[in-house]
Formats: structure tokens, C-alpha cells, sequence
């Protein structure tokens, strides 16, 4: 049986990204070849891996870190954000190597934001690395990444479901996977109990370093704009994919589990790959 080629979209939304390996772990095991990927934030980055053939590779990294692992990745030097993001891009490296983008198999896209600029960038040449750490850079966390004369941010802050780069895509169809879907009152969420946990544990793991109480209190900042990070990603994907419908959407709920919470990988990478089955099976 030939198998029908796709454009896959994949959207920002921070762990719940980790989704994103399931729907490609069921799309590789029926019969569907992926032959484009528009990604943004950790879409990008988990379509970058794809891309360039490593992703097993990745997620056999990523399941083993528990936290003490992901908190040495957090190096507290940046500048317009938290983190400077050079610990985590050295260990991506490590894994990834430093590829073009022109010289992947399949067609690569990564969307950023220039904020000052007011418009979304399209990365699809150059070095993989940077249109990684460009589309990650999430607001007050990250430090704006500087490529090609602009100060970039997340992809997700314009554009959480980057459909318009796969336009001209000559497949069978486009699925695009939303990280913003609605709320499901079902899950058992105690996400935002975890990630007050994880800023804790930065603030222990750190003891020398000047981190606001702004920042790990239980109503703290942090909390409060990635809530409205989230509703405000929601909001423009459900515009943009009203005016641009994929052929399918897999819809993640937005509360499946909070912006940081990597340690659950394989939890998410399994309800990818069910959804995906639900919708598609």
C-alpha cells in the first residue's frame, strides 16, 4: 500500500510538547510518510530531532534526566530572561550535532517571533541549532536569541500552530497538533502544584543566586504569565486555524500538564501516540 505523505504542523506549548513524539511514533507505524514539518517552540524542536533522524535518540536522553538533571541544564546567566539557554543548546548539540537545515531529508521549517519587528520569522536554512534556540525562547524565561540582526523570541508569542509555511506543500494532507486545545476537566491535573514544586527546587539547588520571590511564591509572576501565555496562544491558534483549517487537528488540552513538567515524558509521549490513534485509528 502507498503510503500517504503529510505536512506536519506542530505547535508551542512547553511540555505538553513531549505529545508531539507520540503522534510521529503512530503516524511512522501507519503508513504515513512525513515528507514537511512547520514547527514552533517545542514543536520545533521535537521536529528539528525528527528531521535530522535523531529523535530516538532524544527521547532516550530526555526519559532518563530527573529533575536534579534538568536543573543543571538552567544556567541563571541570562539577560532579558532567567535562563541564558547555552547549558541546555551544548547538550541538544551533543545529541543533534550541528546540521543545516538544507541538508535534512525532509522540509524543515522553525518559527520565531521578532517582537520588534512585530512579525512572525520563517528559519527554514541555516543552522538547525539556532532555529531551535531561536523558536524556544520563551518570554521571561529564555534570553531573546540574536540571529540575523534580530532579537528573536517564541514562535508561539505570533503564531502557536505555524500551518501557513506548508501551504505549498505538494502531500496528501496537512495534520497540525494544537498544544492549546481546551481544558479537560477529566485529567487529574496537579500540574501547577508541580511546577511551584520545581521553582522550589531551583531556589534550593541554587542558593547563591539572586532569584526573586516574585518568582517562587505560590501566586508567583512566573505562574502568572504562563497562565496568559497559554491563554494567549489559545486564543490566536484557534483564529488562525479557523482561517487556515488543516485537513486533521489533534487537539492537546492545555491543562494536560504544566510548562516545565519534562519530567513526565514518557506519560505525554504515550497520550500523543493515543490521541493520535483516537483521531486517526
Amino acid at each position: 500500500m502507498k503510503k500517504k505523505s503529510l505536512s506536519l504542523v506542530l505547535g508551542s506549548g512547553g511540555a505538553r510538547g513531549l505529545t508531539h513524539i507520540g503522534v510521529i511514533n503512530y503516524l511512522e507505524e501507519h503508513n504515513y510518510e512525513i515528507k514537511s514539518i512547520s514547527g514552533c517552540s517545542m514543536g520545533a524542536l521535537i521536529g528539528a530531532f525528527y528531521a535530522a533522524g535523531k529523535l530516538d535518540a532524544y527521547r532516550d536522553w530526555l526519559t532518563k534526566l530527573d529533575t536534579f538533571d534538568m536543573l543543571k541544564l538552567l544556567d541563571f546567566k541570562g539577560s532579558g530572561g532567567l535562563v541564558s539557554g547555552e547549558t541546555l543548546m551544548n547538550e541538544l548539540e551533543k545529541i543533534l550535532g550541528n546540521p543545516t537545515i538544507e541538508s535534512l531529508p525532509i522540509a524543515y521549517t522553525a518559527v520565531a517571533s521578532d517582537v520588534k519587528g512585530e512579525k512572525e520569522i520563517w528559519i527554514n536554512h541555516g543552522s538547525l541549532l539556532d532555529a531551535i534556540r531561536a523558536s524556544i525562547s520563551l518570554p521571561l524565561f529564555f534570553t531573546p536569541y540574536h540571529l540575523n540582526d534580530r532579537d528573536l523570541i517564541d514562535g508561539g508569542v505570533l503564531n502557536p500552530v505555524p500551518i501557513a509555511p506548508t501551504f505549498h506543500d505538494k502531500t496528501d494532507l496537512t495534520i497540525a497538533v494544537n498544544l492549546g486545545g481546551a481544558v479537560d476537566n477529566s485529567l487529574n491535573s496537579d500540574s501547577q502544584d508541580t511546577e511551584y514544586s520545581f521553582s522550589e527546587k531551583i531556589v534550593k539547588h541554587l542558593k547563591n543566586i539572586a532569584i526573586p520571590a516574585s518568582f517562587t511564591t505560590p501566586n508567583n509572576m512566573y505562574k502568572i504569565a504562563d497562565q496568559s501565555f497559554d491563554a494567549m496562544q489559545s486564543t490566536i491558534a484557534r483564529m488562525k486555524l479557523s482561517a487556515y483549517p488543516p485537513d486533521i487537528e489533534i487537539q492537546i488540552p492545555r491543562n494536560l500538564c504544566g510548562t516545565l513538567e519534562f519530567t513526565r515524558a514518557e506519560e505525554m509521549i504515550e497520550y500523543g501516540y493515543a490521541k493520535c490513534q483516537k483521531i486517526l485509528g
